[in-house]
């Protein structure tokens, strides 16, 4: 028989996170209807209702299935549907046709996550004859997994939104946007010493296994912007003709620009844009974001750029994107400024495995190892990062020409 003893204020403050996590994913979705929680706006994206049932999915397929006796699967279907990319798990709908899912229903998806948040629950109240170090390590993985797709949730019904001529709001603007009359100050540069540094997760607490192990990386003599590029920066970069420059530009981002036809960053709107017609004459660049459509604002970090858009202002500027040491090493540089909570920071390092990396053991080995290839690393965090999920060591990543996230830049430059 099982025999239910006190929990600990650790496994309390597991539930309560668990609890936490799992109704913030909610609230990230309760503005929008049924029908914008079902859209795919293009293959990199994903509905909000599949994320719902995704996070849940895993929930489901890592933790309770192999580990609580006796728990009833809520839908076999759902095995097949709600996979992203574990191949060891078997097949899995395709991902460029998750807008097609319009069944299950969002209440059957809301449904299936009251089910699967009361079995993981129970399994976190009881003493049954069960691993408790693996169960609630799964957990924890799981929380931070579902925090990634929580900033995916608010990105991709972003982008959803930006393709929809009507540019409605994701959520209602605090007030009227205002123009700050003073100048943004300019930019420092801190002077970063050479040598051996030590990069990658270190001491208690969570991280992914793409930030270990902890090991040294020689950096050259350096200096590092103390802050982000803004919005009126990046606009001098595009008066100078920055996109139609080919000499600033890497030769797969030029093929880029020419294909996609860019000449702004992804959610900038140019005066003449007919998508403002509406609204009367514009004065300059307007910006599509969480809150509609703002003015842009000249101080605020430039977004939703792709790596190579990055790349060029950088050479525009007369400097170059930080290595991913040099800006991890930076981190805590005095006079530093806007390292998290801002933007992704694109840098110039390649998405690798660190020496004497090895992916978590079992099904959770797929989860970053597999896409070290052909990927740029950003860092930091944005403004669609749920609050406390970074961390200085943590390694995003996305193909170069990616830019529906809230990605930006941070200048460096030799010494």
């Amino acid at each position: 028989m099982n025999i239910t003893r006190p929990a600990s204020s650790a496994a309390d403050d597991l539930r309560e996170r668990f609890r936490a996590v799992r109704a913030e994913s909610l609230a990230l979705t309760a503005s929008l209807s049924a029908e914008d929680q079902c859209i795919q706006s293009m293959p990199d994206a994903s509905p909000s209702k599949w994320h719902l049932a995704h996070t849940t999915w895993f929930f489901e397929t890592v933790l309770l299935q192999p580990h609580a006796a006796g728990y009833r699967v809520f839908d076999p279907r759902f095995h097949f549907l709600f996979n992203s990319y574990y191949e060891a798990l078997g097949p899995r709908h395709p991902r460029p046709q998750r807008g097609l899912l319009t069944r299950p229903s969002l209440d059957e998806v809301h449904a299936y996550r009251r089910h699967v948040d009361e079995a993981v629950l129970a399994l976190l109240e009881t003493d049954a004859e069960c691993d408790r170090p693996a169960i609630e390590a799964i957990v924890t993985l799981g929380l931070h997994h579902e925090q990634q797709h929580q900033e995916l949730i608010v990105t991709d019904i972003l982008h959803a939104l930006s393709c929809n001529p009507l540019l409605s709001a994701y959520r209602a603007a605090p007030g009227p946007a205002l123009r700050l009359a003073t100048t943004p100050a300019a930019m420092q540069w801190l002077a970063r010493p050479g040598g051996m540094v030590e990069i990658g997760h270190r001491g208690p607490g969570f991280a992914f296994d793409n930030e270990t192990p902890r090991h040294a990386a020689l950096v050259q003599p350096h200096a590092i912007a103390d802050r982000l590029v803004n919005g009126g920066e990046f606009a001098q970069f595009i008066a100078d003709g920055g996109y139609q420059r080919p000499e600033l530009w890497l030769s797969d981002g030029w093929a880029v620009v020419q294909a996609q036809g860019w000449r702004s960053p992804a959610y900038w709107l140019a005066p003449d844009d007919p998508r403002l017609s509406h609204q009367g004459p514009a004065a300059g660049w307007q910006v599509f974001g969480l809150h509609g459509v703002r003015p842009m604002a000249p101080e605020a970090p430039v977004a939703q750029l792709s790596f190579y858009e990055a790349a060029a202002y950088a050479e525009w500027a007369g400097a170059r994107l930080p290595t991913e040491f040099e800006w991890e090493a930076a981190h805590d540089a005095p006079g530093i400024t806007q390292m998290s909570g801002h933007v992704w920071q694109w840098t110039r390092s390649s998405y690798d495995p660190y020496p004497g990396f090895r992916p978590l053991a079992g099904i959770a080995a797929e989860y970053n190892g597999k896409f070290m290839v052909g990927q740029l690393v950003l860092r930091g965090g944005s403004v669609a990062t749920p609050a406390g999920h970074t961390r200085p060591s943590y390694r995003n990543f996305f193909p170069p020409a990616a830019r529906w996230q809230f990605s930006g830049l941070r200048l460096a430059k030799d010494l």
